[in-house]
């Protein structure tokens, strides 16, 4: 008993010492792991939840007064471009084009009768220049008759008269062709001033009558529709929006602390809270704001007038979404997002170099009302420039 009482107590700080030697060596692994990870993968990249997918909304107006009479597409439809949205009462703009087609109709064969009138005065001048070689082949006559006596002195003075009226026809005649001929000289019919005016004024009631019908610029999904049946609406009045949704972006809200390494053409990856981190898109830094988006508030703050407070400024940074990313997870406008900006290549430009020679959008579907107006009126034209064909 008195042995097993004397016996030496087993050595426990050994093992503990061990313990807490493994528990370090542990934190000091996880430390240069998450050094390695901050220099390799966190110092290079810049993160924000501050950021929302915005895109063009194409307002659909209407470009001449009128009253609805149809509406061919509702809030949340895909329409086309070129597409009918509204159909506007024709009744008052057929009635102006009408006009216009009797007006230029007119103007052509007044220019054109003015032309045929032009040229008679061509036969007119020859006549009165025949006249006056006459008279004054009969005053050469008459002159050696008078020294011999052989005719009275009043036929003389008759044949100067003749001559003096045969010469003032000629000029009169001369004077006419040239007042005929100044409002229709040096351009056919088609390019006379007074039907060029004519056809100008047709061109513009062929476009209003087509402007009844209010078509879409572009492709994409109808929202805000506030046409309704019976409206009247005018020129410029906002009828409903079109929002192309193959064309989004990013607008990234970051700090101006994060914009030191921020350059154009850095790719990003966004995560949208539409469809959670499953789905990544794609995309790259297109551009900065111009200033905060204090700035260009509705009301800017007065940090001169002494009662302020210092808080972090957000400037946004647009981030172009990789289209076939679009094709796949459309997106809508205004939802939330969180971007992620790879920073490690910092060789690109914080403002563009140069300005851009190309237009960010454009449409045909008006530049083909004015090609279809113009041939209508060269049809016009060519019909009542020769009438009998």
């Amino acid at each position: 008993m008195n042995a097993t009482a004397n016996s030496p107590a087993p050595n426990t700080n050994g093992g503990r010492a061990r313990i807490m030697w493994i528990i370090a060596a542990v934190f000091v692994v996880i430390g240069i792991a998450w050094w390695i990870y901050w220099l390799l993968v966190l110092s290079v990249r810049e993160t924000t939840e501050d950021a929302y997918v915005g895109g063009n909304k194409v307002i659909i107006s209407a470009q001449v007064p009128g009253t609805v009479m149809s509406i061919s597409a509702d809030n949340t439809q895909l329409v086309k471009a070129g597409q009918v949205l509204v159909q506007l009462d024709p009744t008052d703009a057929a009635s102006q084009l009408d006009r216009a087609t009797a007006a230029l109709a007119l103007a052509v064969r007044a220019v054109h009768q003015q032309s045929a009138t032009a040229d008679q005065y061509g036969a007119l001048i020859d006549a009165r220049r025949r006249e006056l070689e006459r008279a004054n082949t009969d005053l050469v006559k008459r002159e050696p008759l008078l020294a011999q006596q052989a005719i009275a002195p009043e036929e003389i003075r008759h044949a100067r008269d003749a001559v003096e009226l045969a010469r003032a026809a000629l000029e009169q005649a001369r004077r006419q062709s040239q007042a005929a001929r100044a409002a229709v000289e040096g351009v056919d019919v088609p390019d006379n001033p007074t039907v060029l005016q004519a056809r100008a004024a047709y061109v513009d009631a062929w476009i209003n009558a087509q402007r009844n019908a209010i078509v879409s610029p572009v492709t994409g999904y109808v929202a805000e529709r506030s046409a309704q049946l019976g409206q009247r609406v005018a020129p410029g009045q906002s009828l409903m929006t079109v929002v192309p949704l193959n064309a989004l972006w990013v607008d990234a809200n970051f700090k101006e602390s994060q914009l030191r390494h921020l350059r154009i053409g850095q790719p990003a990856t966004i995560d949208s809270d539409l469809y959670g981190g499953g789905v990544e898109f794609h995309g790259r830094v297109v551009g900065m704001a111009a200033g905060t988006g204090a700035a260009f508030s509705l009301l800017p703050a007065q940090n001169a007038s002494g009662n302020w407070i210092k808080v972090v400024q957000r400037v946004p940074v647009r981030i172009e979404i990789d289209p076939r990313d679009l094709a796949k997870y459309p997106l809508r406008v205004g939802l939330s997002t969180t971007v992620k900006v790879d920073t490690h290549d910092r060789s690109g430009s914080v403002l563009p170099a140069t300005a851009s020679s190309r237009p960010i959008a454009d449409t045909d579907v008006y530049a083909r009302d004015r090609e279809q107006a113009t041939a209508a009126a060269d049809a016009i034209i060519a019909r009542n420039l020769n009438p009998g064909h």
